[in-house]
């Protein structure tokens, strides 16, 4: 996360002007063939001679090439990368020096580079500044990451990297069309409600498993001086649209996600969104109206103290505010609450996939490098350390094993447990179409603090994915799971 409200600004449409000069300039015509073909990448045509490839260096690195990351410092911050993904790297490659940046504005830094042609090696795309990944995609920027996938594991070389992995992880970074994996998603999140264990038992208090049972929590709550549930509408909207959409596949199901992605025909006038929206409505009456003018760290930090019961997060929260937790305080999840017994999946249904992207611009200097790069991010010993350090989970199985996990850790891999099969997918358009993604970040707020209803928020959002569909200068992408 960062503190960078994503609205539509003057230096926003000149970043998508910029992206606008990717796909029609003379820079698409340079194109690495790997980027185009989806064939083998293991030594594009952009990058600096290799070496021969081997079982321990399957993209033939070259042992003294430079290599630069680019991370983004938010809730997880950029230690992890200094002080072990990159040191795995060096270990390998002693002789390869790393230009290490971490940033928040990954867009506004990093656009004028993609324009120019001088890209770094691996890019960590997140927070709210994230590169436009399907304008990328559609201008060949990104590299195909299937090389990766099928390459031979650090840990296991008789095993791919893709076996390696939590299933649906390279499903979830999935572009263009055809389809192919442009985005490595390597943390394992949980999203849900968050609250302190400790003051929910002080107070006899437990998670709310229906909307009824959560307006009458919230009455208590507020009798106590603690606000039921908040959220920050300046820079964070999208962590209560992730609750909206959470319970709409739970009324009805993935494919109601599924029909959204695909900018299908009145999706966002399905019932089951609408029935979320009204819902979620209804609790955002127990929000005061500053909240919409906060920050996340703002709205943490009065959970923090007690001023807030219930946070819609995903599970790098416990780490963001690591530093501010102050003793005693317990995080653990809940699901979001059934709107009714008609619901295709249970209360117990939580949204848990793979996020956090990390890409491979497909003109960098040292393309191998970045490949390599990722794969002993995709290790034991990286994904733990990652773990370590973050209190995050990783995509890589059994990267736990000999970890004393968290309270925040524990209460999602419990929730995990008794969610089984019934997992609430991802959702794409947020990456491919981000006017549409500005426009619910919008429409999120004016439906949570009163001033719309749940139809008019439906109909607002079904009139932005029709001007997206019908907008021929964007790139259409579309998934089936």
């Amino acid at each position: 996360m960062t503190n960078t409200p994503r609205e539509i600004t003057r230096s926003q449409m000149m970043r998508r002007v910029g992206l606008t000069a990717l796909v029609a300039g003379p820079t698409a015509g340079l194109l690495s063939s790997c980027a185009t073909s989806g064939g083998n990448c293991a030594a594009p045509s952009a990058a600096p001679s290799a070496a021969a490839s081997s079982a321990t260096n399957p993209f033939g690195v070259k042992a003294d090439a430079a290599l630069e990351v680019v991370i983004f410092k938010g809730g997880y911050s950029d230690e992890y990368a200094t002080q072990s993904h990159e040191p795995l790297y060096t270990k390998e490659f002693p002789k390869a020096q790393i230009k290490h940046q971490g940033i928040q504005t990954i867009s506004q830094t990093l656009t004028p580079r993609f324009a120019s042609g001088d890209v770094p090696d691996v890019v960590n795309n997140s927070g709210t500044d994230a590169l436009d990944g399907g304008a990328l995609i559609a201008a060949g920027q990104l590299l195909d990451l299937t090389p990766l996938f099928e390459a031979p594991s650090v840990d296991d070389p008789s095993k791919k990297v893709k076996d390696t992995l939590v299933p649906g992880t390279i499903e979830s970074g999935l572009g263009g069309d055809p389809a192919k994996p442009y985005t490595l998603n390597y943390v394992y999140t949980a999203y849900g409600l968050w609250y302190d264990a400790k003051m929910f038992e002080k107070n006899g208090w437990t998670p709310p498993k229906t909307f009824d049972e959560f307006k009458t929590f919230a009455e208590a709550a507020k009798a106590k001086g603690i606000v039921p549930f908040a959220y920050a509408g300046k820079n964070a909207s999208y962590y209560a649209y992730w609750m909206i959409l959470i319970s709409a596949a739970k009324i009805g199901g993935n494919e109601v996600l599924v029909n959204i992605d695909n900018l299908a025909d009145n999706a966002w006038n399905n019932d089951s969104v609408k029935q979320a929206a009204a819902a979620w409505a209804e609790i955002g009456k127990f929000m005061d109206k500053s909240y919409e003018g906060l920050i996340h760290t703002e709205v943490q930090t009065q959970q923090n103290q007690g001023k807030v019961a219930l946070y819609p997060s995903g599970s790098w929260l416990e780490s963001e505010q690591a530093k501010d937790t102050p003793s005693g305080f317990e995080y653990a999840i809940a699901p979001t609450p059934s709107v009714s017994a008609a619901d295709k999946m249970p209360y117990e249904a939580v949204r848990a996939a793979a996020g956090e992207g990390f890409v491979v611009p497909a003109k960098g200097k040292n393309v191998p490098g970045g490949l390599e790069y990722l794969r002993n991010m995709l290790s034991k010993e990286g994904a733990k350390a990652f773990t370590e350090k973050t209190k995050s989970l990783t995509v890589v199985l059994g990267a736990t094993e000999g970890l004393t996990l968290s309270p925040g850790l524990t209460s999602v891999a419990a929730a995990q447990t008794a969610a089984g099969q019934n997992v609430v997918t991802y959702s794409s358009f947020e990456g491919w179409y981000k006017e549409l993604e500005t426009e619910l970040r919008k429409q999120t707020n004016a439906l949570m603090f009163g001033r719309i209803t749940a139809d008019e928020f439906a109909a607002k959002m079904q009139k932005a994915a029709d001007k997206t569909k019908a907008d021929s200068s964007v790139a259409k992408q579309s998934r089936s799971v």
